[in-house]
């Protein structure tokens, strides 16, 4: 067991006996691997219960939201355990489905349960502690020795009535910062700084408006309009709600009343509202609301199936009785979608929970609304761009059974299912599945599976181009293969051309960064008024600056990369740190003005467009365009209505979108993409391309898909050209089966860091060594430093260890690591070093 786990009820145990004193285990978010002991005050006991949260006091001075995990009447030997300091919830918050998940998380990823809670919990469940400003009960302000400013006398009156918190303070004295005068006013012990824990998540109100009871009888409400007659605005007030609210016809209407803002408009005065309320006519309340609006009700019923679909359906059922899973592997455009709303609607009919993962939150806008048409509100949707109070609200939508199908991206793994019934994973080749920084590093494709063991649930895998380990694991009979070899309805697969770069440049005929072939192709498709997508896999404007007389180029402080330019902000920004700087007029090595920008990225190409095609209406998809939710559903918005002739974007723009218009796709850079340093480069090059060019001509007449390349005869190109995607896995399957690579082993990457170069590399030998000696029956690769050395100040080396699939010594081989780390960590002559380990880098 690691050191990370819960431990399991057992029948060694004694039975907790809650007449006695009860200690508490709690999963605390914190990078310790164990769990942290509480003792529970005896008033408690009746009320405590496994999967609570509560807060607790962590170290000298911290308040910290934890996870009850177990309760037991044993109390810690070595030390005292401190009192919990309230429990938060009257039921539980975490299912036990939940912290199995996280205890195989903790141990399969090599990091502390802990950190799979901070991951796993929405951070408007997690507790914080503000700063806050009491007067001195012993102060007084008239015997006091020191002198008071004016700022301080007023600070202290009001005090006198309540505590404040430092952001009220900084309000009522109107200053930026207040610290020195606090620091003051503490020294002259006037006041005392406090920490006032509250908690994160408020629900939603929305301030209504109802009659007093009083005017609900019709006789009283006669009175009132005869007493109105010379009150025209007042009596307009009464007779807009009385439309709104028909009390006369359903007297209990009144106690919902109507939203003060629905009443409120041009013709209705406010003044003579609060007239109104302050004669108690009318009396003003709150009232909670949800915050996703108001409820959508199923208009669509799901589509009829093709005969194609209706077999791949009928074939995934088989293979969810034979293995539990399935890979259904349909060509893009050929109706996967379909096939998901069929098997999602069985689940839920049969009472089952449904959860529909996604790789990218852009996908999420245009699949919520074909999903809401047919499941209305009893669907609920979980990513990164919704606020914290509304992924608490889908959070307890869950647990009090409102939603019983959630669509998320990755972190919806950790919802509170207590009845799953069936997982699809869509796109489950996309790497946006992987999370890299902070620990847990997890693959939510991978946790998503084992979450369905949990819940003894299926799970239906999708996608056009399937990673080489879910590929491999059908062929081997693993879990079920189910193909759909063609498009949906008349739609045909697109037609790919490729435009030399390199002859286009020695024939001086290339416009920039365009071949004259993709000028021509996109003029063609804007005079038949379709839509175009380009494809970059690069943001900003230029990913390199240079003095062209000296060679100077202009490195991030932080971190051994260069900076790239984005035009929009005038500023070199790294793309890791995010260090910023603006762009020179003159060179800070020899003074030379002449500072070229070179390469291009997502912004230079809609630059360049702008200048191609002035006519043109064009948008750009990407991190800088799309940092809030409503980024995303305005480009996507104004592109499906027509608005948008050309979208221009990174990988966002592959992803399951599905567009009438689009017939024409631009893939820029395909050469770079495919030249990347890593053993996966040529598949993720390969389904990049393969999911672009998916985009075109999903309606009746095919597309067209042009690729810029240097090189076209680059066997790659071979597969792409003709879609033959099996014959491309089988390739890379027998390539990594000869050179040791997954899904024919296992990966586990080490990372060490420090602020000194010398110190890390002294480090990473020393831990090498100790693998070697101490772990056989791998391989390992390194230590060296990576293509990119240095990261936010700190230098990085790592070691690369290939485990064999089949070895049996997985579980070993994690536990030597942990201790090897350990001993390292005790070594005080690598004191600073840090040891990030990476299991199954993606």
């Amino acid at each position: 067991m690691s050191p990370a786990s819960i431990p399991p009820d057992s029948p060694k145990e004694s039975p907790l006996q809650r007449d006695q004193t009860i200690f508490a285990e709690l999963i605390i978010p914190v990078p310790i691997r164990k769990l942290f002991t509480y003792r529970v005050p005896a008033g408690w006991n009746e009320r405590i219960r496994i999967g609570q949260r509560a807060i607790v006091p962590f170290g000298a001075r911290k308040i910290l939201t934890g996870v009850i995990a177990k309760l037991h009447n044993t109390p810690p030997s070595g030390y005292e355990a401190r009192y919990l300091l309230e429990v938060l919830d009257d039921a539980e918050c975490i299912t036990p489905q939940q912290f199995q998940l996280y205890e195989w998380m903790a141990d399969y990823y090599l990091c502390a349960i802990g950190e799979v809670l901070n991951a796993a919990l929405p951070a408007g469940l997690k507790l914080s502690s503000e700063s806050m400003v009491q007067l001195n009960p012993a102060f007084d302000l008239e015997t006091s020795p020191f002198d008071f400013s004016e700022k301080e006398q007023m600070l202290i009156n009001h005090l006198r009535a309540e505590a404040m918190s430092y952001s009220e303070v900084a309000r009522l004295l109107d200053a930026k910062s207040i610290y020195s005068l606090l620091k003051s006013l503490t020294s002259k012990e006037a006041i005392i700084l406090f920490e006032s824990v509250r908690e994160k998540y408020k629900p939603k109100t929305e301030k209504r408006v109802r009659l007093t009871l009083e005017y609900t009888e019709k006789k009283k409400l006669e009175q009132l309009f005869e007493g109105l007659v010379a009150k025209p605005k007042q009596e307009a007030v009464v007779l807009k709600y009385l439309q709104s609210v028909p009390v006369f016809q359903d007297a209990s209407l009144n106690s919902y009343g109507v939203a003060k803002a629905a009443l409120l408009d041009a013709e209705i005065s406010e003044s003579s509202l609060q007239t109104l309320v302050k004669h108690r006519v009318l009396e003003e309340f709150e009232r909670v609301v949800p915050r996703f609006g108001a409820e959508v009700l199923a208009t669509e019923h799901p589509v009829l199936l093709s005969e194609a679909q209706e077999k791949a359906r009928n074939q995934v059922l088989e293979s969810f009785d034979q293995h539990g899973a399935a890979l259904l592997f349909g060509v893009t455009g050929s109706g996967k979608t379909e096939i998901y709303v069929d098997l999602i609607r069985r689940a839920l009919e049969g009472g089952a929970q449904v959860l529909y993962l996604l790789p990218e939150i852009a996908l999420t806008t245009q699949i919520v609304v074909r999903l809401q048409k047919v499941f209305g509100s009893s669907m609920g949707v979980y990513h990164s761009k919704f606020s914290d109070n509304e992924r608490v609200e889908v959070w307890n939508g869950i647990l009090n059974g409102k939603f019983k199908f959630v669509v998320g991206v990755r972190s919806a793994v950790f919802l509170p299912f207590d009845n799953l019934g069936l997982i699809i994973i869509d796109e489950e080749h996309d790497p946006s599945y992987k999370q890299h920084d902070p620990a847990p590093r997890y693959l939510a494709r991978d946790v998503a599976r084992m979450l369905a063991q949990f819940h003894h649930a299926k799970v239906l895998m999708g996608t056009a181009t399937p990673s080489c380990e879910s590929y491999h694991q059908a062929k081997s009979g693993k879990i079920g293969l189910v193909e759909l070899a063609e498009r949906f309805g008349d739609a045909q697969l697109p037609e790919i051309t490729f435009a030399n770069v390199a002859a286009e440049r020695k024939r001086k005929t290339a416009k920039g960064d365009f071949t004259s072939a993709l000028i021509h192709e996109i003029k063609s498709t804007l005079d038949q008024q379709a839509q175009v997508i380009l494809f970059q896999n690069r943001r900003g404007h230029s990913p390199l600056v240079e003095c062209e007389d000296c060679g100077w180029v202009p490195k991030c402080i932080n971190c051994a990369v260069s900076l790239t330019y984005h035009q929009y902000r005038h500023a070199l920004i790294c793309h890791y740190c995010g260090y910023r700087e603006e762009l020179p007029s003159q060179c800070p090595t020899c003074g030379s003005k002449r500072i070229l920008t070179l390469g291009y990225g997502t912004q230079r190409l809609e630059e360049e467009l702008q200048l191609h095609f002035p006519e043109a209406r064009i948008s750009r998809m990407d991190l800088d365009t799309t940092r809030t939710r409503s980024g995303y559903e305005t480009i996507l918005g104004d592109f499906e209505k027509g608005e948008t002739n050309i979208l221009v974007g990174t990988q966002m723009v592959t992803k399951g979108l599905d567009f009438d218009r689009v017939r024409l796709v631009g893939v820029f850079d395909a050469d770079r993409m495919m030249h990347f340093p890593d053993f996966r480069s040529y598949e993720r090059a390969f389904q990049l391309i393969i999911q672009v060019s998916g985009r075109a001509g999903r309606r009746g007449e095919a597309g067209k898909v042009v690729i810029q390349t240097a090189n076209p005869t680059h066997p790659l190109f071979e597969y792409v050209t003709h879609q033959r995607v099996t014959q491309f896995l089988d390739n890379q399957l027998s390539d990594r089966e000869v050179h040791f690579y997954p899904p024919f082993t296992r990966l586990i990457e080490i990372t060490l860091k420090h602020a000194d170069r010398s110190q890390v590399a002294r480090a990473a030998q020393r831990m090498a060594q100790r693998i070697r000696d101490s772990i056989s029956g791998i391989r390992m690769m390194g230590p060296g430093e990576p293509v990119i050395a240095k990261i936010r100040n700190e230098y990085l080396n790592t070691i690369l260890i290939k485990i064999p699939r089949n070895s049996g010594k997985l579980g070993g081989i994690k536990s030597s690591l942990l201790l090897i780390a350990d001993e390292l960590y005790a070594d005080k002559t690598y004191r600073g070093v840090t040891v990030v380990f990476d299991v199954d880098p993606n």
